[in-house]
């Protein structure tokens, strides 16, 4: 018989009360972000950022090799790319980013958007913070991202996966009965 696992007291994270537009925010270049939830927040399970996208943001193709991303659409359309599937969710959309596969994401709609991303395990949000505090910098030294980016295992990918595709697949999330793979 397996024994259950519980959780006492001591293990458990510390309560954590966020308002309504509150967390430091920055600068990401194409976006930006607002912090929610740190690692030390939650015994370092996941952490919680929002990400604003202005009309025509684009974030650089990437891949995670630490940790799995969970974005919620909150305002606006946005696209993602994950290798050869593409999908542009509205607000109330959901999409799972796992780790070691490459994707993009942008605004694709003609208003501003906005996604809560939560990022499991935490530390990501660590690389958000100082990758906000370099760009805001006076002269920001740019050489210093790709270090940055493999002290978290972060791997930037080729240039033409970041381009907005033609092709717009839309999805309203209140009229799926089923779970729909991109494609």
């Amino acid at each position: 018989m397996e024994e259950a696992m519980s959780v006492t007291a001591a293990d458990a994270p510390r309560l954590t009360v966020m308002e309504p537009g509150a967390g430091r925010v920055g600068d990401l270049g194409s976006i930006g972000v607002q912090f929610k939830l740190w690692g030390e927040d939650t015994n370092g399970e996941v952490s919680v950022v929002e990400h604003p996208f202005p009309v025509g943001a684009l974030v650089p193709p990437h891949l995670h090799t630490r940790e799995d991303e969970y974005s919620i659409v909150t305002e606006g359309e946005i696209g993602f790319r994950s290798g050869s599937r593409q999908v542009v969710l509205a607000a109330g959309g959901y999409i799972t980013k796992p780790r070691g596969e490459m994707h993009t994401m942008w605004n694709a709609g003609s208003a501003p958007a906005r996604m809560i991303e939560i990022i499991s395990p935490a530390g990501l949000e660590h690389f958000f913070r100082e990758l906000a505090e370099l760009l805001a910098a006076d002269s920001p030294d740019l050489t210093q991202i790709p270090g940055l980016a493999e002290r978290y295992g972060l791997q930037f990918g080729p240039p033409g996966l970041g381009e907005r595709p033609s092709l717009r697949v839309r999805v309203d999330p209140t009229k799926l009965t089923a779970r729909v793979p991109l494609r």
